[in-house]
């Protein structure tokens, strides 16, 4: 059986990133986009030492993505990173001092315009799975469901061409919307 979750301490942030965990897209690519924000608690202060993966289909929307994530180096053990070279389909990254992530990547595709999120953070006794889309699309039914203010939680502000932005609030009025998976058992 098993156990009960237990809270999820500050240490995830100090065991789990990685070199380069933010840097799913190749290195020098041209589509390059970044998609940066807060993860801020339910009196709006910011969580220092909250940790984010990330996941997304590949731009011509397969989702097998590349290894490379976690390749050691042979000599030593230690992580080296990833080779800069594929795109992985996957990100981890640490919040910083003032809250603050990001991840470089490229866009979704059409089918599917959003990066699938879960967050780890003290306090929490489950992580959290929510998106972010980077342009609210027609049809799609998990947004359609959602009254406009609440929708709005998911989708990121576009700041520029290539960098989106999206605050992740835990609880409070600007709660952004956590999804639930059923138990499979």
């Amino acid at each position: 059986m098993p156990t009960p979750s237990q809270t999820i301490g500050p240490f995830y942030g100090y065991a789990l990133p990685f070199p380069g965990g933010g840097e799913i897209a190749p290195a020098g690519h041209r589509d390059t986009v970044t998609v940066h924000g807060h993860v801020y608690d339910g009196a709006g202060a910011a969580i220092p030492d909250a940790l984010l993966e990330f996941w997304q289909a590949a731009p011509d929307g397969s989702l097998s993505g590349r290894p490379g994530s976690l390749r050691r180096d042979p000599v030593t053990g230690g992580y080296l990173g990833r080779n800069g070279v594929d795109f992985t389909g996957f990100a981890r990254v640490a919040t910083d001092a003032a809250g603050h992530w990001a991840v470089r990547t490229l866009p979704p595709p059409a089918a599917a315009p959003y990066l699938s999120v879960c967050v780890f953070a003290r306090g929490l006794t489950q992580h959290l799975y929510t998106r972010a889309y980077l342009a609210e699309p027609t049809g799609d039914r998990l947004l359609a469901g959602l009254p406009e203010h609440r929708r709005a939680t998911l989708v990121a502000r576009r700041e520029s061409d290539r960098t989106h932005r999206l605050d992740i609030h835990l609880q409070g009025a600007k709660e952004t919307v956590f999804l639930e998976f059923p138990d499979p058992r």
